[in-house]
């Protein structure tokens, strides 16, 4: 080959890796407010923020009284929210979702959440038959059926609490829906 021709090849190659570079130039210029003002104003719009929490609870309402439910494929148990604390609010901005529960120690149904709660400055209780608690040391849902001997504890968060025999309770196992119904 030519020397004219390499040196135009390379020349061409040249440009071409520069200009693969260079900034693209934004074809609507940015505007500004006042002489004096640096800083332009966006020219894009920003959109709006999403909702984080679930629609039926929000951040300035008060989520107690508010009923959850839980449905298998055999039976429904609804959870009078009863606390207004930070880990309440997060499990009810979790909602809706389904998750597996199944029997603990003849002494509850239980459930691991997809995700620890943010539960930070939420009371301990003192759990109770026919309590919804939020373990933290496991980060587990827990029906209390059999809650004998049990004291408090700054791990275990009361949710709620339901109205379901025993034997109503015991039907609700493998995979669970929890969503708010009023």
């Amino acid at each position: 080959m030519s020397r004219r021709f390499i040196a135009a090849a390379t020349a061409a190659a040249l440009v071409a890796a520069v200009s693969a570079c260079a900034p693209v130039p934004d074809p609507q210029p940015a505007k500004r407010t006042t002489e004096a003002s640096a800083a332009p104003i966006p020219t894009v719009a920003t959109p709006e923020p999403t909702p984080s929490r679930n629609a039926a609870v929000e951040a300035s309402d008060e989520p107690i009284g508010t009923v959850v439910r839980f449905t298998s494929d055999r039976t429904t148990v609804d959870v009078t929210i009863g606390e207004d604390s930070p880990g309440v609010r997060d499990f009810l901005s979790m909602l809706p979702l389904q998750v597996p529960f199944e029997e603990f120690a003849s002494r509850e149904k239980i459930a691991y959440l997809p995700r620890e709660l943010d539960y930070a400055g939420s009371p301990g209780s003192d759990p109770e038959d026919g309590d919804l608690i939020y373990f933290t040391s496991w980060g587990n849902l827990g029906f209390y059926y059999n809650a004998e001997g049990i004291e408090y504890s700054d791990a275990t968060l009361h949710i709620g609490t339901y109205e379901a025999a025993e034997e109503q309770l015991s039907l609700l196992e493998g995979d669970v829906t929890i969503q708010i119904v009023g």
